[in-house]
This record gives C-alpha cells, sequence and structure tokens, in this order.
C-alpha cells in the first residue's frame, strides 16, 4: 500500500515538478482561488492550487479565520440563479436545463476543493483543513454551510470502495505504529511494550482502514482479542502476565477498542464497514469462532446521571443503573443517549451484557464508574436488529439486561 502511494505520488511529481513556483505569488489569497477557478488548463490550474495549499499551511488561526469566511461568503450559491434554473426546469424538463439547475445548485466552493485536490499530497492537506473548520466554526456558525460541503465531498472521496483493509501488527513499519500509538483514543497504549502486547500475540489482532491517497494515514483502526469465552474486565485482557492461547483454540472475538484517526473526518462513517469486513476476514481465517462481541466503555453514563439530578434514577448496583441508561436515556430525538450505543445498534448489535468493575482506569472511573458493557454482533440477527433501531428506535437488548434494567425502575 505504501509501495503503490509512494509510486503514484513519484509520477504526478515528475510530471510536475516543472510548473512549480520558486517565487512566491504576490496575489492575495482571493485573488488565486478566483483565478484557479477560472483556470481552464491543468498544468495552470496545478500550479495555482499547490500555491494556495502552501499559502495556507503559513496561515495564522486569524488568517484561517478570514480564508473560511471569504470562502463560505463569497463562492456561495445565488439563489435567484438557482429559483430561475428550477423554474426552467420545470416548464421543459431535459438535459440542458437539469445541467443547468444542477450547477446553479453546487457553489462555487466545492469546485474550489476538488480543483484543490489535483495536487498530489492535497487530500490529507484538505482533511487537515476541516480539523481547523471545526475548531474555528465552534464559535462562528455563520461557517457551517462551508462544513456541509466538505462533508458531502468526503463523504463521496472516502466511499468504501476506495479504502483498504489492512491488518496492523508487530512487523508493520514503524510509522504506521507510532499513528496507533498516538491515535488510541479508547484504552491508551503507555509503551512500546504495551502496543507490542496488544499486537504480536497470536490471539490478538489489529486491522485499520487506509485510503490510497493517504496511504500511510490509518483513518480508523479496530484491536480485536481473540478469547475462550466473553470477557467481562479490559484490564483482563491487556494483563502484562496473561497467558496467550492459540488462535485456533479461540471461541470469541472481541474488539475492545475502536479509534477514529483523523479528526478532518468526523461524521464520516467507516465504522460499521470496518467491523462487517473484520467479522467476514476472522470467520474465514479462524471458522471455530461463533462469537463476535464488544467489550465497550459507557462514555455518557456519569454525565447523565449528573446531568439529570435529584430526577436521576437511584440504585447501589452500578451494572442495574447502567443497563437503565442504555436502554431507557434518550435524547430528543428518541435515539440513545449514548453515543458508543447509538454506533453499535446502529450497526445491528444488541446490548448482551453489563459489567461492574470491568474498567479499573481513571477514565473508566471517571466515564461510568468503571461499568463497560458487552454489544453482541449476532450474524443471523444483524440486519434485523438494524432495521428495528432506525426504523423504530427500537434497544434490542438480552433478557439478562432488561432485568437489570427493569430493578432500577421497580427500586424507584
Amino acid at each position: 500500500m505504501s509501495y503503490f502511494g509512494d509510486l503514484i505520488s513519484t509520477v504526478f511529481d515528475r510530471r510536475y515538478r516543472r510548473v512549480r513556483l520558486d517565487e512566491v505569488d504576490e496575489r492575495t489569497t482571493e485573488s488565486l482561488c478566483n483565478a484557479l477557478l477560472s483556470s481552464h488548463g491543468e498544468v495552470s490550474g496545478v500550479t495555482l492550487a499547490r500555491n494556495l495549499l502552501d499559502r495556507y499551511a503559513g496561515m495564522s488561526l486569524g488568517e484561517k479565520t478570514e480564508f473560511f469566511q471569504f470562502v463560505t461568503h463569497d463562492l456561495e450559491i445565488d439563489p435567484d440563479a438557482v429559483i430561475s434554473t428550477l423554474q426552467a426546469y420545470r416548464d421543459k424538463p431535459g438535459k440542458n436545463t437539469y445541467r443547468a439547475f444542477a450547477a446553479a445548485c453546487e457553489p462555487r466552493r466545492q469546485e474550489l476543493a476538488r480543483r484543490l485536490n489535483q495536487v498530489p499530497g492535497a487530500t490529507g492537506q484538505l482533511v487537515a483543513m476541516r480539523k481547523d473548520l471545526l475548531g474555528i466554526m465552534r464559535d462562528r456558525p455563520v461557517l457551517e454551510p462551508l462544513d456541509v460541503d466538505f462533508k458531502h465531498l468526503f463523504s463521496s472521496w472516502f466511499n468504501r470502495g476506495f479504502l483498504v483493509l489492512r491488518p496492523i501488527n508487530w512487523e508493520s513499519p514503524a510509522e504506521i505504529l507510532e499513528k496507533i500509538i498516538a491515535y488510541e483514543a479508547v484504552h491508551a497504549i503507555d509503551s512500546w511494550d504495551d502496543l507490542r502486547r496488544r499486537l504480536k500475540p497470536q490471539d490478538r489482532r489489529c486491522f485499520g482502514f487506509f485510503h490510497p491517497a493517504m496511504a500511510d494515514e490509518p483513518l480508523i483502526f479496530v484491536e480485536v482479542a481473540l478469547t475462550k469465552g466473553i470477557p467481562d474486565s479490559v484490564q483482563g485482557l491487556l494483563a502484562d502476565d496473561r497467558t496467550a492461547i492459540d488462535a485456533e483454540a479461540a471461541d470469541t472475538a472481541v474488539f475492545y477498542s475502536i479509534s477514529n484517526c483523523q479528526k478532518g473526518l468526523a461524521g464520516i462513517s467507516f465504522g460499521n464497514s470496518l467491523i462487517k469486513q473484520v467479522v467476514s476476514d476472522l470467520s474465514k481465517e479462524l471458522p471455530g469462532l461463533s462469537t463476535f462481541v464488544t467489550l465497550s466503555p459507557i462514555p455518557g453514563l456519569n454525565k447523565w446521571l449528573g446531568d439529570a439530578g435529584s430526577d436521576a434514577p437511584k440504585s447501589k448496583n452500578n451494572q442495574a443503573l447502567a443497563a437503565h441508561y442504555l436502554l431507557e436515556a434518550k435524547r430528543s430525538d428518541g435515539m440513545p443517549f449514548d453515543p458508543v450505543a447509538r454506533f453499535h445498534l446502529g450497526n445491528g448489535a444488541l446490548v448482551y451484557a453489563v459489567h461492574a468493575d470491568a474498567d479499573t482506569s481513571e477514565n473508566g472511573q471517571r466515564q461510568s464508574n468503571g461499568t463497560m458493557v458487552n454489544y453482541l454482533y449476532d450474524l443471523n440477527q444483524i440486519s434485523q436488529n438494524h432495521e428495528r433501531f432506525v426504523g423504530e428506535k427500537t434497544v434490542v437488548a438480552s433478557d439478562a439486561v432488561k432485568t437489570l434494567s427493569a430493578s432500577v425502575t421497580a427500586e424507584a
């Protein structure tokens, strides 16, 4: 994958090396953007795009904010053109009137992003640009239309068909392993020894999605433990002195950590496809696997209890509180309050079991008093569970979890 990416970059670099500019283009950023949008030559377009990306890389936070304001407001759609071309299409439907309407509906800033993406390596730079935008946008919601356009483009550019699933192991390139350490978002990797314990034993797996335009940057990765039975403690899974088992002896695959790596791709869903692909690949590699579960954090539990104040359910049983939260705590739109629950239930999993004292780390205590949950991916029920969750907002759960939840209701 890295070799392929290097090869493509080399071809493009040789093709366009002659058009790189040694002199700084003195035109304003706005002028460069308009010049790029009006450019008809491929070589001149790449030169302008490269200049713009280089200039953006050197901007201060204030300058980036001004750039985003320009792109949002000055490269917007023309509402009058949208209305008039729509009327023309309604009056005389056809290829030409539809083309005019479609062109009027697309803001020029989308085409600007496409033209910037002509430069080799620009895809990663545009992802980083959206990361900047998301940070700036928190205080400037007027920039939100620009983010809608970024998300629209990235949803196409990072479509599942373009993603490559790669195993990540102890023999993977050091630059990839360093990024796994840096991007781990659920259970921090404290050292290279810690990473080796997660990747090298034969009962451990790690898989990541990569994109050809960002060949050495994982987009998302999942860490998997192969076990006998369903675990109830993440510390047990990650213990320094645990005894590894033969992969062929395992009957359960445990997804214990899923980390999104690129903040600039927030809202672009990879996890659903990743888990399904890993389940498929592991099933082929190890036919003895019969159970696929997670051991997941419950990040919103204590926040929900705190926000509820005196109205929060009361119980001395942390498992029961967690079960009640997972089944009953809902947002205003009727979806579960917990983000991890929304993710796995949306994938077609069910709430299988809740475990107290399953995560003794500081983060685990802060989020949920150490309580964790198994989401079960029953291959025969995934589609049905997904449809019930999406269509009816039904949280599918085991009888044991339902009983725990009901006990809180009874105590209240």
